[in-house]
C-alpha cells in the first residue's frame, strides 16, 4: 500500500516512471494491523461509520506511537511538518478518509474466509 501511494505522489511531481519510495520500518508498521484481526471479527455487522471510525483511530494511534519513537532516533521515514492538520509533524488529518478506507479494506483482508 505503501508503495502504491507514494507511487501515485509521483504523478503530482510529473515523474512518468512513477518512482515509488519507502522505508523498511514501514513492514513491521503495516503488519501491526495484523493484531486487529480478533477486533475486527467481533466488529463484523456494526455500523460502517462505528467500524472506520475505530479503525481511523487506530492507524492515527499506531502512527503517531511509531512516528514518534523513531522520530526521536532520527529514524522516522515521514514528517508532515509542512503540511496543514498535522500533529507534531507525526499524523496528517487531512489523510482521515483515506486512514477511514484503509482499515476498512484491512477489515476486508483479515477477515475474509480461507
Amino acid at each position: 500500500m505503501e508503495v502504491l501511494w507514494t507511487g501515485l505522489g509521483s504523478i503530482v511531481s510529473r515523474d512518468p516512471k512513477l518512482t515509488c519510495r519507502t522505508s523498511v520500518w514501514m513492514f513491521p508498521i503495516y503488519g501491526l494491523a495484523a493484531l486487529l484481526t480478533p477486533v475486527c471479527r467481533r466488529l463484523h455487522g456494526k455500523n460502517i461509520l462505528y467500524r472506520g471510525g475505530f479503525y481511523t483511530f487506530c492507524i492515527f494511534a499506531t502512527e503517531y506511537a511509531t512516528g514518534t519513537i523513531l522520530k526521536k532516533g532520527g529514524r522516522c521515514p515521514w514528517d508532515y511538518s509542512s503540511q496543514p492538520a498535522n500533529i507534531r509533524g507525526v499524523i496528517n488529518l487531512c489523510y482521515t478518509p483515506l486512514w477511514f478506507c484503509a482499515g476498512l479494506f484491512y477489515e476486508h483482508l483479515l477477515t475474509k474466509e480461507r
